[in-house]
């Protein structure tokens, strides 16, 4: 057996391209359309459910909570429960969130820069 065949590393792939990426799944929730507005927003600062609704507009009830849940689940995504008694959530970006979302947002400046006929910065 050699030493570089074995450990805990062995079958970790790190290449998104790759079918077994381990950060293939994250990449494919982040570039959704609801989870990439709501990183985006959540880079303004903590919001509760209601505001980041409002915020980013044409979003369901539905589609949001999954898709804080799914964030969440891939470490970007805070939720803490401030006050019990009427139920307050907040939600706020990890320092991964806010990484992925600082990229997110320079992607957007461009699209919105030549959406308004202005040329990239």
């Amino acid at each position: 057996m050699v030493a570089d065949e074995v450990g805990p590393g062995a079958d970790l792939v790190t290449d998104v391209f790759a079918r077994g990426c381990a950060s293939r799944a994250a990449f494919e929730d982040v570039t959704s359309r609801w989870a990439s507005l709501a990183l985006l927003a959540l880079l303004e600062g903590t919001h509760r459910f209601g505001q980041l609704r409002r915020r980013v507009d044409g979003v369901s009830e539905k589609m949001l909570s999954q898709t804080l849940q799914t964030l969440a689940a891939d470490g970007m995504v805070t939720r803490e429960v401030v006050t019990p008694v009427p139920p307050r959530v907040e939600y706020a970006l990890t320092p991964l969130g806010r990484a992925v979302a600082t990229s997110l947002r320079d992607l957007a400046d461009v699209l919105e820069a030549a959406a308004a006929g202005r040329p990239p910065a």
